[in-house]
């Protein structure tokens, strides 16, 4: 069975930094495009960046030049480096696979506020 455990959420001032990772298990991990997702309160779940097994990337418009999404094939593990945090990137962040597998994990929990 898939399992996806996001980590490395948290309260953050505007302007700051934090780096998210998502373990994955019970899936072939370098044979998928991953990708990171988020949901605010009384929004819709949306895509934030995605990576494909080789490492191609792309980004929503709202974070292109502040997130890094990377992989790591060995580790089962993708990570989302966030800087230049805003209070509108508040947000419950999850992973999953391009396009999304029925299974979501608990999601991280990113605030952005002074």
């Amino acid at each position: 069975q898939v399992q996806l455990v996001e980590s490395g959420g948290g309260l953050v001032q505007p302007g700051g930094s934090l780096r998210l990772s998502c373990a994955a298990s019970g899936l072939f991990f370098a044979g998928y495009r991953m990708g990171w997702y988020r949901q605010a309160p009384g929004n819709g779940r949306e895509s934030v960046a995605t990576i494909t097994s080789g490492g191609t990337t792309t980004y929503a418009d709202s974070v292109k030049g502040r997130f890094a999404i990377s992989r790591d094939n060995a580790k089962n593990t993708v990570y989302l480096q966030m800087n230049s945090l805003k209070p509108e990137d508040t947000a419950v962040y999850y992973c999953n696979t391009v396009p999304t597998g029925t299974l979501w994990g608990q999601g991280t929990q990113v605030t952005v506020s002074s």
